[in-house]
């Protein structure tokens, strides 16, 4: 069972953070190693990897600075903890599984095993989830978990879509419509403010002439 969808924003497309590959990527752990030539390495115990906004926090990690000094990585964890702040928007995408793959040149992540994407209040669960940021699109898989758990999803996938805040209450805009075309309904001006002036301090404006009084 796939699902394939997108996750809407209530205004215009907002992808990942564009600036994250321009940062430098951060990591630790209680073990590992670095290859400087090949910009990557493996890292173990309470892992911690940062490129701006984008975080990643696991167990175990294996992972590699791209061509374009974008991350990719591989982490297990119980679970991997995975979040992406949103272009342009102060919002982020979340996600949760024992295994997450990361291309940060596609800006294509991957959930396995117990997944759970999250994108403010909308979530999405399955054994398997990918997320492309780039067309805000996932696509879902109802699959056995590699390890059973009866506590999991199970082979299906499960999701919630919150109401869209920015949609017009329904009836709204049609019985506007119909108050419009009443006979004796009058339209209601718009109000234009008088422009407003600004001085220079210290120019006060010209005394206000006294009109003589007549005798």
């Amino acid at each position: 069972f796939v699902v394939a969808a997108t996750m809407l924003a209530a205004a215009a497309p907002a992808w990942a953070e564009k600036a994250d590959r321009d940062q430098p990527i951060n990591f630790s752990g209680d073990t590992g190693d670095a290859d400087l030539q090949a910009r990557g390495g493996s890292l173990a115990g309470n892992v911690i990897i940062t490129q701006g906004t984008l975080s990643i926090r696991a167990d175990r990690i294996v992972f590699k600075q791209n061509a374009d000094n974008s991350l990719s990585a591989t982490a297990y964890g119980n679970p991997v903890a995975f979040r992406q702040k949103r272009d342009g928007v102060d919002e982020y995408y979340e996600g949760f599984a024992q295994r997450i793959e990361y291309d940060g040149a596609k800006e294509l992540v991957e959930l396995f095993d117990r997944a759970l994407l999250k994108r403010g209040q909308d979530e999405i669960r399955s054994n398997y989830v990918s997320y492309n940021a780039g067309t805000e699109v996932f696509k879902a898989e109802g699959r056995v978990g590699t390890t059973p758990d009866p506590t999991g999803p199970g082979a299906r996938v499960r999701g919630m879509f919150q109401p869209r805040s920015d949609l017009q209450p329904p009836g709204k805009t049609r019985d506007a419509a119909k108050d419009a075309g009443k006979p004796g309904a009058k339209a209601t001006p718009a109000t234009t403010e008088p422009p407003v002036t600004l001085k220079p301090a210290g120019d006060p404006s010209p005394p206000t002439a006294t009109r003589p009084r007549k005798r």
